[in-house]
Parts: structure tokens; C-alpha cells; sequence
């Protein structure tokens, strides 16, 4: 479901963008995706929304991050590490633990996007598979 990212190339200098900037980017990658992989089940509006919003949450966000660890260089453990440590303002229905390696995973998104969007393909068919 990853065929809409697979002939982007890079774009842009990321090393420009801030790590909150880029998880709002990857934030809005990641909900595309969902939408795009639930878009062809046979669902009501609301139930096509719900189980997105699960998928977009912080925990399952933070569980994708989990999953995929054991792949990522040095850059993007980093990279991950200084967008957790940016994060300092928390939904009060959070665990900010959650939260921080969700905005972790939403910004290696978001450089992947603009930097490595055949990484990020990748990435997403291995996630996609578990």
C-alpha cells in the first residue's frame, strides 16, 4: 500500500526543518498511509475513521517505533532521540513516555519523507507485514 511514496524522490533540506516540524509532517505521512491502506475495506464512514485513529494514535505509534528499531542507523536513532527529548508538552490522557517516542516515530517519518522516501517504503512494507 506503500505505491504512492515508492517514486517520490528527495526533496528539500531537511536538515533545516526542526524535529517538531517534522513530526508534524510525519504525523500527516502516517495518517495517509493508514487512510490508504483501509480505504478499499467494505466500511461505514465512522468505522473507516475509528480504526485509522487507532492506527494514528500515540501507543500504536509507539508500538510501530518498537517494531522497526532493530533497522534504523545511528542517524535515525539520533534523530529519534532528539525529537523525544524536544518533547516537553504532554495531552493530559498520555503517558508522556508514549507520547515522546510517538513524536520520535512521527518525525523519522517526516525525514524519511523528504530525504529517503525509498527507506520509508521499506519501512512501511515491513510494518505493513507484522
Amino acid at each position: 500500500m506503500n505505491y504512492w511514496i515508492q517514486n517520490l524522490a528527495p526533496h528539500g533540506s531537511p536538515e533545516e526543518i526542526g524535529v517538531i516540524q517534522l513530526a508534524w509532517l510525519g504525523d500527516s505521512i502516517w495518517e495517509l498511509h493508514q487512510r490508504l491502506r483501509y480505504i478499499h475495506m467494505p466500511l461505514k464512514s465512522k468505522e473507516l475513521h475509528l480504526s485509522v485513529v487507532n492506527e494514528v494514535k500515540a501507543e500504536a505509534q509507539s508500538k510501530s517505533l518498537q517494531d522497526i528499531e532493530h533497522l534504523l542507523n545511528s542517524f535515525e536513532i539520533n534523530l529519534i532521540r532528539r525529537a523525544r527529548n524536544k518533547t516537553k508538552r504532554f495531552p493530559k490522557s498520555s503517558n508522556p513516555v508514549l507520547y515522546s517516542r510517538a513524536t520520535g516515530f512521527e518525525t523519522l517519518l517526516g525525514w524519511l519523507f523528504l530525504k529517503d522516501p525509498k527507506r520509508l517504503s521499506k519501512i512501511f512494507e515491513y510494518l505493513d507485514c507484522k
